[in-house]
Order: C-alpha cells, then structure tokens, then sequence
C-alpha cells in the first residue's frame, strides 16, 4: 500500500509509546559502544536517536520520507545518525553494520526473507533485537471506543500477510526457528496517563487510520473520536499500564 503512514509522522513522534531509558540501556549494553547498529524501519527515530547516544553511529533506515524527515527535525545536532530511505528488501545497499534494531516494523516485512539475510551479513557476534510490546499485550483501556470509530470510518486494522495477526506465528517463534535462535528477553514496565488530545493523536499514528487515509474526514474522525471517548469517559483521561519488551536475538555457538 502506498504512502502507509501518510500524514502520521508528527503524531507518531509526539504519542507513540517510548521504549524508555531502561531498554535503551539493555541495547547499549547488548551492543556496546563502539558499534554501529542498523534501525530498519525507524521511523521517527524513536529508538535510533537515544540509541546513537550510546553507541558509535545508528544507520536510520525507513521507507517514508515523512518519518525520516520528522527524524532529522528531532535529531537536529546529532552527529552520528545517518537517515537512509530504504526497506527490508534493501539490506545489501546499506553501509555495513554490526547488530539490527527493530521496533514495530518487523511485521511488516517477510520476516524469514529478512532474518536470512542478515545471517548473511551480520558478523559472527551480531545480534538481532525487537523492541515492543510484550507477545500478548493488553487492551488499551480506550480501544473499545476507538475501534468503533475506525469502524465507522472504515478505516480499522489490517495486517501484513506476514504478521502474527495473519500467520498465528509469532515473532519470537519466527526467531527461534530461524538462524538466530538463541532468545534473551527483558521486560520494562512503566504507568502513563492520556488525556484527550493524545488518544486521539494515537489513533493518527496508525497506519490504518494515519491522516492520509482519513483525507478530507479527518476533521470528521477527530471530532467524533472526542465525542465519543467524553462520553464513555467524561474526565478525558486513562493511565496505561505498558509493558516494552527487548527481545535479542543470536547464532547459536558453533561445535569446536
């Protein structure tokens, strides 16, 4: 589907969940600080711009302008990034690279594809890391709302073919059958609150209701989307419990 997350880069950046300042140090550590790590599908920076701070360059790799653009603007000074317009078919045209970082953008590639190449070009002590969501996430308090706006509209979920969603595989059993087998997770909880203006600003960040897809009802969206989150919730604010998971992922040791 062309432009994806039309529209969306602002909101994304602004609302989206942050891994937070302790997962960031887990890939630190992991990677170490003379290395140079490839984000494939960064978007806005959301990991690559703490991350760069820690090791020696990030290679910020994303198939939209928009994100990449929004990066920069927020990564303005910052010396050891480099924006790069690629996707996951495009591993062999990046600079070289000694571990990769995805975020929530593993799920739209061809998850197997991808993983065998990097076991290609990764080096032999490359590691593999997923930043997200813990494999069974919760529902968002406000969802049930939300979901039957972007009913309304017509514009809610889909999935890549390849998803967990689409396939019933998750991406650690994609991992664990692939050449990096050797799993490590950590889990990092955190509590923030919502008030109005970033539910709704959430709902922009998506893909399937991103302002490009909304076109000229989005002022229509956001307008009922407030409409009906004040009745359900007359306060106009929820806390949310989050759960961000670093999963890493390395080639078993090779027989002597």
């Amino acid at each position: 589907m062309e432009d994806l997350f039309g529209g969306a880069a602002p909101y994304y950046a602004k609302y989206r969940t942050r891994p937070g300042d302790p997962a960031i140090e887990h890939l630190a550590m992991t990677f170490g600080d003379d290395s140079t790590v490839l984000d494939l599908g960064c978007g806005p920076g959301t990991i690559a711009i703490p991350l760069s701070r820690r090791v020696r360059e990030v290679l910020a790799a994303d198939p939209d302008e928009e994100m990449l653009a929004e990066g920069r603007r927020l990564a303005t000074g910052n010396r050891n990034i480099r924006w790069i317009r690629a996707d996951s078919t495009m591993l062999r045209r990046l600079p070289a690279f000694d571990h990769v970082v995805m975020g929530r953008s593993f799920h739209w590639m061809d998850r197997r594809a991808v993983l065998a190449e990097l076991d290609e070009l990764l080096p032999p002590h490359g590691v593999v890391a997923l930043v997200g969501p813990t494999r069974e996430p919760s529902e968002e308090p406000w969802e049930p709302v939300t979901r039957r706006v972007r009913d309304e509209f017509a514009v809610n979920t889909f999935s890549a073919s390849s998803s967990f969603q689409a396939t019933g595989e998750h991406h650690d059993d994609v991992l664990a059958t692939s050449p990096f087998s050797v799993l490590d997770r950590a889990h990092y909880e955190d509590r923030l609150v919502y008030d109005l203006e970033a539910v709704i600003g959430l709902q922009l960040s998506y893909s399937y209701s991103a302002p490009a897809r909304l076109g000229d009802r989005l002022a229509a969206f956001k307008e009922e989307a407030r409409r009906r989150l004040l009745a359900a919730n007359p306060s106009g604010r929820w806390e949310l419990k989050t759960v961000t998971e670093v999963l890493t992922a390395r080639r078993p040791p090779r027989s002597p």
